[in-house]
């Protein structure tokens, strides 16, 4: 079986209309009835405080999903910064809330079509008779995720549009009719019950962050991701702030506490019966959003954590027509129909929530933990603002949260940490040897060297792909070149005749003439380009050569008529022939070293692979032609 790419076919549209689809559903549509028997008219600022509160991991996933544009989300994330364990621990929990989330949206279809049939038509349907049309919808859904995602993409597209139009007329129309008596009392039940309903409605805004799972089939995702999910974000706090006021300021408190179609109660209050139909549509909609979507993402954590050899292999196999994880939609599809079978729609809600609040904790970890790493590769198109306050903060509400939200919200963390490790000590710590950035971190605060460089590599061919960066002949010069990493300030001659030596070797010609032929080209003009860059380049005898030595010193390199230091050195030697090349090289360097913070850059790389990446990864022109 082939681990093959996904292609990369959704553009901006697609990321809103697969983030705002994921969320206007049963947090809009069921959960505001519930919310209100809680917290009174305080839940519009229930609300808007749990929209607040997922803004922080809205940043922290752009960030990382623009460095990190793979499937998976939360758990390719998590992993590559805090290690396996939590990977795991991660990717088990945001497939879970996912597939619950949908899961609430599927059976709330199966509740709509019961409420129409039997309004409409006298017929009532049993319970298990509604548990087997939830299972229904879910085939279908799957089979839809299964054959392509353009076809999910686009399906999402279209129904997010109509969505937000009924949405529109619904806001508009009902803050006409709004009594202002109705919000009396609006913090009669206190600050405290209104941050614990806050948690309640917490998994509505999980679709928002979610969308990072598929961020490996995102056109453009440096671009993409953050537009498509702030306009995500923006778009649906308004709607849901507005449509629950309208819903508090319209219907009767005893009827709205009660209602499980909380839209279409007031909808029918000002609109009569066209607004409960209209109502009803909408949310039949907005369901229908949230479960393909959820479907979408859900299926691409399991297969993420299959590459990552969390799970077996099989898991990640991407069907060679359809171009999706086919498996990984099935395993994701089957887990629905087990759980629409089986659980209570208020603990799914419940547990949803715990499990996306511990996500966002991790993904604000993840990002202090990739910056403070220093890992050369890391270099996402979005940075979080206010780090790290604004992460170390959210990390501490996040856990208020949770804590606020009683036992069965830390029983269930603490089962799915404990699942986590067993699993790991079972099946993943034979497979897995993955070093983190966390590691990185402790490299630096005991300088211990790790011998493993391949989360910097990684991250270097991930930023690659993400930018569309095409080797060229000055990049495979660059990963087959000697770098010399000097310690202690030298004098250039010295240096000189460390180069001659790796050029001896390499291009089968004396040490002692190519040192003199350096030493001279010094003499003749200095080489120093720019105060610490030394751009030394000689002509050496024979045909097609051509090589490159990276020399790198911390401490500084003295050099004759030159008040400051030398840091980065780059040596050319080439044969007549190759003159044109040489000007090509020479013109790359410049471009490289013109790169943003490419001194700081260049001094902070923790060993050679890392200078090695810094060029690698360089946004300069690729002479592809060469």
């Amino acid at each position: 079986m082939g681990q093959a790419k996904l292609q990369r076919t959704m553009g901006s549209l697609g990321v809103f209309s697969v983030a705002a689809g994921a969320m206007i559903s049963s947090g809009l549509f069921v959960l505001p009835g519930l919310a209100y028997s809680k917290a009174g008219p305080g839940v519009i600022l229930s609300y808007l405080l749990a929209a607040l509160l997922v803004l922080p991991s809205l940043m922290c996933e752009a960030e990382l999903a623009t460095a990190m544009p793979r499937a998976g989300g939360a758990c390719f994330f998590v992993g590559r910064s805090l290690g396996a364990v939590w990977g795991l621990f991660g990717g088990l929990a945001l497939w879970f809330s996912l597939a619950l989330k949908s899961g609430f949206a599927i059976m709330g279809i199966a509740l709509f079509l019961e409420i129409l049939l039997d309004r409409f038509a006298g017929v009532s349907l049993g319970a298990w008779q509604v548990r087997l049309l939830a299972v229904a919808c879910c085939a279908g859904f799957t089979a839809i995720n299964a054959l392509s995602v353009r076809h999910a993409a686009g399906f999402q597209v279209a129904l997010v549009g109509v969505l937000l139009m009924v949405l529109v007329l619904f806001v508009g129309k009902g803050f006409g009719e709004v009594q202002v008596q109705q919000f009396d009392g609006f913090l009669a039940r206190g600050w405290m019950e209104i941050l614990a309903t806050s948690g309640l409605v917490f998994v509505s805004f999980g679709g928002l962050t979610s969308v990072a799972a598929i961020a490996e089939e995102i056109q453009h995702p440096g671009r993409s991701l953050p537009r498509g999910m702030f306009v995500a974000w923006l778009v649906v706090t308004l709607f849901y702030v507005g449509a629950v006021a309208v819903t508090v300021g319209v219907c009767d408190p005893e009827e709205l506490a009660a209602s499980n179609a909380p839209l279409s109660l007031a909808a029918e209050r000002f609109m009569g019966f066209f607004g409960f139909v209209v109502l009803g549509v909408a949310g039949m909609a907005a369901y229908v959003t949230t479960a393909n979507g959820g479907i979408l993402t859900a299926s691409r954590t399991p297969m993420a954590m299959s590459r990552d050899r969390l799970l077996p292999p099989g898991v990640a196999w991407v069907h060679p027509r359809f171009q999706t994880p086919l498996v990984s939609v099935l395993l994701t599809g089957g887990f629905l129909a087990v759980a629409l079978v089986l659980l209570d729609l208020e603990a799914l809600a419940k547990t949803a929530s715990t499990l996306l609040i511990l996500l966002f904790l991790l993904d604000n970890a993840s990002v202090i933990i990739m910056r403070e790493s220093r890992i050369q590769s890391y270099r996402p198109k979005f940075r979080a603002p206010l780090y790290p306050y604004m992460q170390v903060t959210a990390i501490i509400l996040y856990v208020l949260l949770i804590v606020d939200m009683g036992l069965a919200p830390l029983g269930i963390s603490a089962g799915f940490i404990t699942l986590s490790i067993l699993w790991y000590f079972i099946y993943v710590r034979q497979r897995v040897r993955q070093v983190s950035a966390a590691m990185h971190v402790v490299e630096r605060v005991t300088d211990r060297q790790l011998r493993t460089v391949t989360l910097e590599d990684e991250l270097r061919d991930i930023l690659m792909e993400r930018d569309a960066i095409v080797a060229d002949r000055f990049d495979h010069l660059v990963q087959r070149c000697e770098i010399l990493d000097i310690a202690g300030r030298r004098v250039a001659e010295e240096v000189f005749g460390n180069v001659a030596a790796v050029l001896s070797a390499r291009l089968g010609l004396g040490e002692k003439e190519l040192f003199e032929r350096l030493v001279r080209r010094e003499a003749e003009g200095s080489t120093v380009i720019t105060p610490g860059l030394a751009i030394p380049h000689i002509i050496v005898p024979g045909e097609h050569r051509f090589d490159l030595v990276l020399v790198r010193s911390v401490d500084g390199i003295d050099y004759p008529n030159t008040d400051q230091p030398v840091h980065a050195m780059f040596i050319l030697a080439g044969s007549k022939d190759e003159r044109n090349y040489h000007l090509r090289a020479l013109m790359a360097i410049a471009h490289v070293v013109q790169g943003k913070d490419f001194d700081k850059r260049w001094r902070q790389a923790r060993d050679a692979q890392a200078l090695r990446n810094l060029i690698l990864l360089s946004t300069r022109p690729r002479d592809t032609q060469a």
